[in-house]
């Protein structure tokens, strides 16, 4: 467990600091993609494709983000 939370502390270091653990959370649609390619299934609750559908216009502009990212 340690070495987990260990991991997930370094990772939001090399990232920049602190990501949004939620949708309310986020504060576009780049950071909501980062958010769902994370971990975090209930960003896409419906099965869409579309993280956080109050943040991203839809599939396409998500599929545009994800596409610049290792997802």
């Amino acid at each position: 467990m340690r070495i987990l939370l260990l991991l997930a502390a370094t990772s939001l270091i090399a990232a920049g600091g602190a990501q949004a653990q939620s949708c309310k959370a986020a504060k576009s649609c780049a950071e909501a993609v980062e958010l769902w390619c994370g971990g975090y299934a209930r960003a896409d609750r419906d099965g869409d494709g579309v993280p956080c559908e109050n943040l991203c216009r839809g599939k396409a502009q998500a599929d545009e983000i994800r596409a610049g990212r290792a997802c």
